[in-house]
């Protein structure tokens, strides 16, 4: 499995906007790949405006399937004017 960790800084006050987009995407990406086994928002105690994104994918074909859809695709603007600089992508091999 691969598992993904996206760090994503909002604008502050804009963070009602990125939720609701973002929970929607999420939405759609859980009904339609079943290869993408955990796709969860979650957001920082510490700083209200930063969000990780945890993801796990089946293997790297359900990552590459991800990144070509046309919803994730229509996202990217709509997150993209929300956020307050670019996200930061980790990839991660899962163990055992």
């Amino acid at each position: 499995m691969i598992a993904v960790v996206a760090t994503l800084t909002v604008q502050p006050g804009k963070e009602s906007e990125f939720e609701a987009i973002f929970t929607e995407l999420a939405a759609t990406v859980r009904a339609n790949e079943p290869g993408a086994k955990v796709y969860q928002l979650t957001r920082s105690r510490e700083t209200p405006n930063v969000y990780k994104v945890l993801e796990l994918y089946a293997d790297q074909d359900a990552l590459t399937a991800h990144g070509k859809t046309d919803y994730f695709r229509a996202a990217g603007p709509k997150l993209g004017a929300v956020l307050g600089g670019a996200p930061k992508i980790e990839y991660l091999d899962a163990i055992g």
